[in-house]
């Protein structure tokens, strides 16, 4: 029985080649390629906002865009750090403290884990977190009460963190 054309261009491929297999990974590396810079250029339009249906923000005229700063939610049930919870919002309202304890103890633990971050990346002094005005951003649903928003700054001041924003939505600039 004599080999068909199929098996005889294999035969000579493999005569040519030395009997070793190529794998020819160009076309699956220009895709790889292509998604990378997808996400790269994609990456910075994303902003992420935690749990966006449990805080209804205040409504404000102004045109600056934030900062990326360590995020503090404000909702109904519960004060988040970065999306973890860290105190009770009814227990904190009612307690006659003027600090937050458990928001406290989460917002130094945050500094001092951006502090050892930026100590392991090799941050010299100029440009390290010894020369950073800490800040944070209180996200706080329109409706809690300005007792516990007090609060939550006060207890971010002493916290060491010394520009606290508020985050709201801009509001449309048409009237009509």
């Amino acid at each position: 029985m004599t080999p068909g054309p199929s098996a005889r261009s294999i035969q000579r491929r493999q005569r040519r080649s030395g009997g070793r297999f190529q794998l020819n990974l160009v076309a699956l590396m220009d895709v790889f390629t292509i998604l990378v810079f997808f996400f790269l250029a994609h990456f910075s339009e994303f902003t992420t906002v935690d749990d966006q249906q449990a805080v209804s923000l205040p409504e404000s005229l102004a045109r600056q865009t934030p900062r990326d700063t360590l995020v503090i939610t404000v909702t109904r049930q519960h004060i988040l750090v970065q999306g973890e919870a860290v105190a009770d919002t009814g227990a904190s309202l009612n307690s006659p403290q003027s600090e937050i304890s458990g928001l406290r103890s989460a917002l130094l633990r945050a500094r001092s884990d951006s502090a050892a971050a930026d100590d392991d990346s090799g941050g010299d002094i100029s440009g390290g977190t010894r020369g950073v005005d800490w800040e944070v951003t209180i996200m706080g649903d329109k409706s809690i009460p300005f007792r516990l928003l007090k609060k939550v700054m006060l207890t971010s001041s002493r916290a060491g963190y010394e520009h606290i924003s508020l985050s709201v939505l801009q509001r449309s600039t048409n009237s009509g």
